[in-house]
């Protein structure tokens, strides 16, 4: 008599067939997931549980349960281990919470010299203290559980994210001046073919402590077949540093630029003489900047009196030097001609700095900005 099967059939739905077919020739995929949906789509072609066991090595009872899986709950929930009961917490949530609250204090309040928390210290920390606090449940407390309790409740004490503090009362206005700037250029450059601009838009800061860094030994070029970068030599020389004292023509993109040692009043007049000597005369010359102490010293007051009506200041917040559109020029310079440099002086170094800024003026890039504008408004 021919074995009949007591067990119902399964019967795959197409998409169900070729979901199991994906995930049975997945490389990705669990092993017991892809395992369970070749069992499934064996079974649902007519093969018996005896034969499956044979197959795939391993029980009868272990083919038989996923059988029965799919039967009950479809042939892709079968694929995943059902939720069980687990054994019961030990840890109270009165006992979670006292971790919790030692996680949001720092070390140092506690008696520790460090600042920020371990999970290995703040484990051993629990231990010590938990039975004094009333959570005995607690004094067998290991360092994974800890960091999987805190992850739990998304607490990372052993982490530290930056904030700024508004501390410019002004911020909101002033941040409207630079952006009511930045307008004013969009509507310049609109009018620029019918109507110049008499106002030329600078924005300028400095990029102080460019290093001047020399090899001990040279490069090595890439060979083919050995090696696909530049060889350097790990060590190296100190040359000292340098300042870039920049800014950056909004209407056309061309920079204004001095390599300087040190950037005091006398260097930021320096500057501006060279962009007063660099706009017709009628002009008016609205710079953009920051709250550096050169920028109003006496110094420079003193010198802005000999050209009146020729600069206007816009400064921006405090902590707000992100509003300065220079500061994308400057982080573009780093990531291309100031990457991995190596000169053999300073002098060196500001020779490659004005020949970097006189490559650009022969094809400047017009830097714009979009963030706020619309909003844009001056009390």
């Amino acid at each position: 008599m021919p074995f009949q099967r007591k067990r119902a059939m399964l019967v795959l739905s197409d998409d169900a067939r070729a979901r199991l077919e994906q995930i049975g020739a997945s490389r990705t995929d669990a092993r017991c997931r892809v395992e369970r949906a070749r069992i499934l789509l064996a079974y649902a072609g007519g093969a018996s549980v005896n034969s499956l066991a044979r197959r795939f090595e391993t029980s009868r009872p272990s083919i038989e349960r996923t059988v029965d899986k799919a039967l009950q709950l479809g042939p892709v929930a079968a694929l995943d281990d059902l939720a069980r009961a687990g054994r019961p917490a030990t840890i109270t949530p009165e006992a979670r919470a006292w971790l919790q609250s030692l996680a949001c204090q720092k070390p140092k309040d506690l008696g520790y010299s460090n600042e920020l928390w371990t999970m290995r210290l703040l484990a051993q920390h629990v231990r010590e203290h938990c039975e004094a606090e009333g959570h005995a449940c607690l004094n067998r407390l290991a360092r994974g559980t800890v960091s999987k309790m805190l992850s739990q409740s998304r607490i990372r004490p052993h982490k530290v994210e930056y904030y700024v503090e508004r501390r410019d009362p002004e911020f909101d206005a002033r941040m409207a001046q630079v952006l009511y700037v930045y307008r004013d250029v969009q509507v310049a450059m609109a009018r620029k073919a019918t109507e110049p601009s008499m106002v030329a838009f600078l924005s300028y800061d400095e990029k102080p402590g460019i290093q001047a860094i020399g090899l001990t030994s040279p490069d090595l070029p890439p060979v083919p077949g050995k090696h696909p970068t530049i060889h350097r030599d790990y060590e190296y020389v100190r040359h000292g540093t340098l300042t870039l004292l920049a800014g950056i023509d909004l209407l056309d993109g061309r920079v204004h630029g001095l390599v300087r040692e040190r950037h005091r009043s006398a260097e930021f007049v320096e500057f501006l003489r060279l962009v007063h000597s660099a706009y017709p005369a009628e002009m008016v010359i609205r710079i953009v900047l920051d709250n550096h102490s050169a920028h109003i010293s006496k110094e420079t007051r003193h010198y802005l009196a000999t050209v009146p009506n020729r600069f206007e200041f816009v400064f921006t917040p405090k902590h707000g030097s992100w509003l300065n559109l220079i500061e994308s020029f400057f982080g573009k310079l780093a990531k291309t001609m100031l990457r991995g440099i190596r000169v053999s002086s300073k002098e060196e170094l500001a020779v490659r700095l004005m020949q970097c800024l006189d490559e650009i003026n022969k094809t400047p890039v017009v830097f714009r900005w979009k963030y706020g504008l619309d909003a844009a408004s001056v009390s």
